[in-house]
């Protein structure tokens, strides 16, 4: 049979998935995120991190969303370090409340988060908008 070649350091995976921007959705977007968190080695404190982020980030943009509309969630991953792009069609101008508590739990775990709206968008019947959040293990390794 072959040899297992070992997983080169800077390989990244991408794992993704589009679903109804619906409040019903999101147990599975948690089971996938704690899926792909846990098939990258994270330990169980850290994957609930990691689910955690995204779930307020895809409840603050499912509450914004135009009905009717998908809910895009990719998972990127390498050594470390995961990074998670949310997008979703919102009803409003505005973009994601950055002041609220949501938010500020989201800047509490995770090293980095950003969001931004696209102009209306006829075609959508809305403002294309995205969070993207990374998170990194700290140095002590969780």
């Amino acid at each position: 049979m072959g040899e297992k070649t070992p997983r080169s350091s800077t390989d990244t995976t991408t794992i993704g998935v589009r679903v109804p921007a619906s409040l019903e959705q999101l147990t599975m977007l948690r089971a996938l995120a704690e899926t792909v968190a846990l098939i990258a080695d994270f330990a169980i404190d850290e994957v609930t991190d990691i689910r955690l982020a995204l779930d307020e980030v895809a409840t603050s943009l499912i509450m914004d969303a135009v009905p009717g509309s998908d809910l895009d969630c990719e998972f990127s991953y390498e050594a470390g370090r995961m990074f998670v792009r949310v997008r979703a069609t919102a009803a409003a101008e505005g973009g994601i409340g950055e002041s609220g508590f949501g938010w500020h739990i989201v800047r509490t775990l995770t090293e980095s988060i950003s969001s931004a709206q696209a102009p209306f968008d006829s075609a959508r019947s809305g403002y294309p908008t995205e969070v993207d959040f990374t998170w990194v293990r700290s140095a002590d390794g969780g």
